[in-house]
C-alpha cells in the first residue's frame, strides 16, 4: 500500500488537489470580506499571505517560494528511498503542501516571480490563518520526525548489519 517507493507522490497529489480545490472555493465563497462562522472559534475568512507561515516575513514570498521549490525537489528525489508507510505519508503531505503554496505564489497577482499571495482561509481566531497546504506541511513534518524516531528505535533493536531509514547498510 503506502510502502511502495512512489507512494509519497500519490499522497502529494491528494493533498495538492484538496488544497487547490479548497482555495478555489474560498476565493469564490469568501470574496468581498465575507466570513463564515463554523463552530466555536472556527471561522472561514479569506486572507492573502505574502510571507511565510503564519504571515511572518511579509513580502519575502520570492525567497520562501524558492526554498519551497528546493525542498519539493529534494522530497521528490529522496522520497522513494524512505521505508515505511508513515515516512511515505509524511513526505507526501509535505510535498503536496509545499507545491500547493508555490502554485499560489506563481498564479496569484503580486510583485514579480513567486510574488503572489498564498490563499489562507481557516481562521481559529487564536491561531494565525492557514490553509490545507499549511496543514500538510506542518502535520507531515511532525509525522516525519515521529516516523524517523520510530525507525531509529527499531534500528537500535536490530543491531549491527541492520539497514537504515534509507535502505543503506548500517555502519556500526
Amino acid at each position: 500500500m503506502l510502502s511502495r517507493p512512489r507512494a509519497h507522490l500519490a499522497v502529494a497529489a491528494v493533498i495538492l488537489l484538496v488544497d487547490q480545490a479548497s482555495k478555489a472555493w474560498a476565493v469564490d465563497a469568501l470574496a468581498e470580506g465575507r466570513t463564515i462562522e463554523v463552530l466555536w472559534t472556527l471561522r472561514l475568512r479569506l486572507v492573502g499571505n505574502t510571507g511565510a507561515s503564519f504571515s511572518m516575513g511579509d513580502g519575502a514570498g520570492h525567497w520562501i517560494g524558492l526554498v519551497a521549490i528546493g525542498i519539493a525537489a529534494a522530497l521528490v528525489a529522496y522520497g522513494p528511498r524512505l521505508r515505511g508507510a508513515s515516512a511515505q505519508l509524511a513526505v507526501g503531505m509535505i510535498l503536496g503542501g509545499a507545491v500547493g503554496n508555490v502554485l499560489d505564489r506563481l498564479q496569484r497577482p503580486g510583485s514579480g516571480f513567486l510574488g503572489g499571495a498564498v490563499v489562507d482561509f481557516i481562521d481559529l481566531q487564536w491561531w494565525p490563518v492557514f490553509n490545507v497546504a499549511d496543514m500538510g506541511v506542518v502535520l507531515g513534518g511532525i509525522l516525519l520526525v515521529w516516523a524517523t524516531r520510530e525507525h531509529d528505535e527499531d534500528e537500535d533493536e536490530a543491531g549491527p548489519g541492520a539497514v537504515d531509514a534509507v535502505g543503506e547498510p548500517d555502519d556500526r
